[in-house]
């Protein structure tokens, strides 16, 4: 009987950490790792990023830098101080930590990526922006 409430708070906490990492409406990072890295006070969060159809990032930042790569559709990135540029699957684009992005999916399918982070500890990974 332990294991079984071993499993299901085991399920229920790798549920809620797919929660955590959830942003706007239309976009979803679902936790695949976590781990120190060697800069004291910092670890890497590596997720899987979706951006449903028709929906926008929101604007947002990130206590450390973003490191992704696109592996399918193609999404508008924001990035605060730099043109709007398209990016497509298998192109990848790296943000500044603090720096306010976003990012628009205006095509009848999800963006999927792969993002790293590389984050202050005990922060959370993603903060709305004005």
């Amino acid at each position: 009987m332990k294991t079984l409430h071993r499993l299901t708070l085991a399920l229920a906490l790798a549920a809620g950490a797919s929660l955590l990492y959830a942003q706007a409406s239309g976009l979803t990072r679902t936790l695949l790792a976590k781990a120190d890295v060697s800069v004291p006070g910092r670890e890497a969060v590596v997720a899987r990023v979706e951006v449903a159809p028709g929906a926008k990032a929101g604007r947002h930042t990130h206590p450390g830098d973003e490191i992704s790569y696109v592996l399918e559709g193609e999404t508008e990135l924001l990035i605060d101080g730099q043109p709007p540029r398209v990016v497509k699957a298998g192109e990848s684009f790296v943000i500044p930590a603090g720096v306010v992005h976003d990012a628009h999916n205006s095509s009848d399918k999800p963006v999927k990526l792969v993002g790293v982070y590389v984050v202050e500890k005990g922060k959370p990974l993603a903060s709305p922006a004005p």
